[in-house]
């Protein structure tokens, strides 16, 4: 590994403004790029499906040994603030922004390691498997990118996410399924100075709808959440509506779908005059410590002195869309640290160890 290209290149791609949606000039620099090392690359028609600028970038390299393709992942866009980034490299070796930003190495460290460790392969001309990448646009939102992939164009059956934050050397084999959802109660207007009693007040109905919905923590594997809630226009009219927005999580698809039933039978009997709308965002999923995309995992850490730990993640990532495509796959961590933060930071030894991890990912075909 080249410790003065993985900086120039780190430098490179978190230069760049990425904004989910807003990701055409960093999609063009790595088509670029994979293309310089040999990959076939595709866009499919993401872009027109979720109202971006940029298509999802699918890559296959052609091997010359015998065994099933291998994938690795990462997403292209960032969070706000993520306009007019610059990266600080400090003489310890950590790397943030200048804290006016997020540093954007979610998820460029997964990019950059993916790329190194794919290109350490190819100027040693070591055989190697067939290797397929994507890299996703609109991941931050919900994995809207993902969600939008023309999956026949994928061949592989395991994959590898590089976008889980902690050092290398761990990896998230289960995540939730997340579900949003709306409520909206209507009430009826009236001048609340001189004849109150004519109207229906939305938001008192609301707080009584939201009383009776038991929020946090609602087992070891679940959790609700209502976020917002906004009503009225003035202070002198009983406000005729009322909207508040929710999120649902947990590790069971079938107890998350339960929850959201029982919000929307809460609604209904608190209240007459309402709407109700929700959206499965991903699935959840789980993988064995037995599975080949697990062992594969376990070795290539061991060559490497790497610990290796399988643990969970209470948050999303393409690996979920994945997954329900039939694609067993891990989320690895590729030491980003304090993400959707300006306080955001990577390594240069982080970003180091996880190219070596690709690689050896890559050239183990046990």
């Amino acid at each position: 590994m080249k410790k003065e290209r993985i900086k120039n290149e780190f430098l490179q791609l978190t230069s760049v403004d990425s904004i989910s949606l807003k990701e055409r000039e960093i999609a063009a620099i790595l088509k670029g790029k994979l293309e310089n090392l040999g990959f076939c690359v595709k866009e499919d028609r993401a872009a027109e499906k979720i109202g971006g600028e940029a298509n999802n970038l699918y890559g296959f390299l052609k091997g010359s040994l015998p065994g099933e393709p291998i994938l690795f992942s990462a997403h292209m866009d960032t969070v706000q603030p993520g306009i007019g980034k610059k990266t600080v490299f400090h003489e310890d070796g950590r790397i943030t922004s200048d804290k006016s930003t997020v540093l954007g190495a979610d998820d460029v460290a997964g990019i950059v390691e993916i790329l190194e460790g794919i290109r350490s392969i190819r100027e040693e001309g070591i055989p190697h498997r067939d290797v397929e990448v994507v890299f996703s646009v609109g991941e931050e939102l919900y994995c809207k990118g993902a969600s939008a992939f023309d999956f026949d164009m994928i061949k592989a059956k395991e994959a590898y996410v590089l976008d889980l934050s902690g050092p290398v050397g761990s990896a998230a084999c289960k995540a939730p399924s997340i579900i949003s959802f709306t409520m909206e109660v209507k009430g009826k207007p009236a001048h609340a100075g001189f004849e109150p009693e004519k109207g229906i007040h939305a938001i008192a109905l609301m707080c009584k709808v939201i009383e009776g919905i038991k929020q946090g923590r609602l087992d070891e594997e679940t959790t609700l959440n209502i976020g917002t809630i906004r009503g009225g226009t003035m202070s002198n009219i009983v406000p005729e509506h009322c909207v508040c927005r929710g999120e649902i999580r947990s590790y069971s698809h079938e107890k998350a779908l339960q929850v959201l039933e029982d919000v929307r039978g809460i609604l209904q009997e608190t209240v007459k005059d309402f709407s109700f709308d929700s959206m499965v965002h991903i699935e959840a999923y789980s993988v064995e410590k037995g599975e080949s995309v697990a062992e594969r995992f376990a070795r290539a850490c061991e060559k490497l002195g790497l610990p290796g730990d399988l643990t969970e993640t209470f948050g999303g990532s393409d690996n979920n869309v994945f997954a329900k495509q039939g694609i067993r796959g891990l989320v690895l961590s590729c030491g980003m640290y304090q993400v959707h933060s300006v306080e955001e930071y990577a390594t240069i030894e982080d970003l180091i160890l996880g190219a070596k991890l690709v690689r050896e990912l890559i050239l183990d075909l046990t």
